[in-house]
């Protein structure tokens, strides 16, 4: 059986086209997971300040609260204890 010159010229072709295809594809993946890497670095790194941000607030309200029992203890031994109605005899 004779193949004419056409038909093998044109699934040449289309053979080709399916290749530089694959290939486009395989290149935009590969260049759109490097982006998608950076873009994810960067916000690793973002997060990692909100995260040291945060630290440093819950150890100041820590602070805060301690500093505020000191002052709850020191104003209730300022006030001393209750009296009492009645006297002890």
């Amino acid at each position: 059986m004779i193949v004419p010159v056409e038909i093998v010229t044109t699934l040449a072709s289309a053979a080709t086209m399916l290749i530089a295809l694959a290939g486009g594809f395989g290149w935009l993946i590969t260049r759109m997971d490097a982006r998608f890497a950076a873009q994810d670095a960067r916000l690793d790194a973002r997060f990692d300040r909100v995260d040291a941000r945060i630290d440093k607030l819950e150890a100041r309200a820590g602070e805060v609260e301690h500093q505020l029992t000191e002052v709850k203890i020191a104003v209730a031994r300022l006030e001393g204890p209750q009296k009492r109605l009645l006297s002890a005899r």
